[in-house]
């Protein structure tokens, strides 16, 4: 018996493409994740509740998007040069010190200074974790690697809002959002116990970082592709993403609660299609997957505004859920259509050039939600349409230059 169980574990590990590095990878994920998701999410409320208007919410979006664009090519460039495990040291410890900023200092602006360091975590973390991945699993069990983190990443993204909704219950919009703080910055500490004690050490470090005109030259044709569409279907995520928190409470007047648990609704849907669709997208192809997700993206404007009942709402965050379909297969075609040896700073490129463009998209919400809520909602679904049907017409799967 204890032979059959140890055999069924085996199977279960070699499927997934498990190892020491990979487990304590998704570990450091879902405490960095949970500490950040309590409070980030809720991040809008705080703003208005000290004072900050609308514009600065917006803004705050726009620094997401443009700071994780700026952080993305020095994230692959770093590990490149010193390996993934340093450099995740690192950047949790960028991550901390944006949350003591706002634990430290009150008003609504230290919230802009402190979020130039932790709203460089995801960013500027993705290129040494996915490096990470191409080098701590097998090759066939790249995108299934790729889908593990998002799952895991997944579990803080649907369970920290709920936490961080029922500590703004308990203890208000300001005092609730600093506790959460306070609660990321402790795990971040823990996140950098279990990377040092257990993260193997990156065994093709080659001390040198690629030059930023290597990293575009390896955005080929193929690749290009990929990249407009995703540019336009990130644009009909980020213009309504920072608004979507006030259209569910101050708009349509739900709790923070009720908007915690639509958001956990999201991410246990996201989680429950990762692995099929991993298992899938490596046996049968990308594209199609890849297509379907931007599909998700595109709906989801259209369904939200249209909600008006909290059952409409779980339907419209299940569709928001199912945007994640195929989004490690997007990040493992990236891998595959980047060159073999500069894989973390193609994949930081990539992010930086993406990014940088959408965050125009971020900034701009704000005027576009100002004039009313349905400009947002729609301009965001028409960007969609024209991504999605690009990458239809025009994306590959394998890069004919490499």
């Amino acid at each position: 018996m204890n032979s059959t169980k140890r055999n069924l574990l085996k199977s279960i590990v070699n499927f997934l493409g498990l190892n020491k590095t990979m487990l304590t990878m998704l570990i450091m994920v879902i405490f960095l994740g949970l500490g950040e998701k309590m409070a980030e999410r809720f991040l809008p409320l705080y703003i208005v509740a000290l004072g900050g208007s609308t514009i600065f919410v917006s803004f705050l979006n726009g620094m997401d998007n443009l700071l994780s664009a700026l952080y993305s090519f020095p994230g692959g460039y770093l590990s490149d040069k010193i390996g993934y495990k340093k450099s995740l040291v690192v950047f949790i410890l960028m991550a901390m010190l944006g949350y003591l900023i706002v634990i430290i200092f009150p008003g609504w602006q230290a919230v802009l200074v402190g979020a130039v360091f932790f709203i460089s975590w995801s960013a500027i973390s993705l290129p040494a974790i996915m490096s990470l991945v191409s080098k701590a699993v097998k090759k066939e069990k790249q995108t299934m690697g790729v889908s593990l983190h998002s799952l895991v990443r997944r579990i803080p993204m649907g369970l920290g809002p709920i936490l961080g909704g029922a500590l703004i219950g308990i203890y208000g919009k300001v005092l609730g959002v600093k506790i959460a703080f306070a609660c990321a910055f402790f795990l971040g500490l823990i996140s950098i116990f279990f990377v040092k004690r257990y993260m193997k050490e990156d065994s093709s470090i080659k001390g040198e970082g690629v030059s930023l005109k290597e990293s575009f030259s390896s955005i080929n044709p193929d690749l290009r592709v990929l990249l407009i569409s995703d540019i336009l279907v990130r644009f009909a995520e980020q213009i309504p993403y920072a608004f979507v928190v006030i259209w569910v409470v101050d708009y349509l007047h739900f709790s923070a609660l009720q908007f915690g648990l639509l958001t956990g609704i999201e991410m246990a849907t996201a989680m429950a299609v990762y692995i099929p669709i991993a298992y899938l997208a490596d046996k049968y192809g990308k594209k199609i997957f890849v297509v379907i997700t931007f599909g998700y993206f595109t709906i989801f404007p259209l369904l939200i505004y249209y909600s008006r009942t909290f059952e409409m709402l779980i339907i419209a965050f299940i569709v928001r859920g199912l945007k994640e379909f195929g989004e490690p297969t997007r990040k493992s075609l990236i891998l595959d259509l980047a060159p073999p040896d500069k894989k973390a700073s193609t994949f930081g490129t990539y992010y930086l050039i993406r990014d940088v463009i959408v965050s125009m998209a971020a900034f701009s919400a704000g005027f576009l939600w100002n004039i009313s809520p349905k400009v947002n909602f729609m301009v965001a679904f028409v960007f969609g349409l024209i991504g999605t049907l690009f990458f239809l017409m025009f994306g590959k799967e394998k890069s004919q230059f490499f």
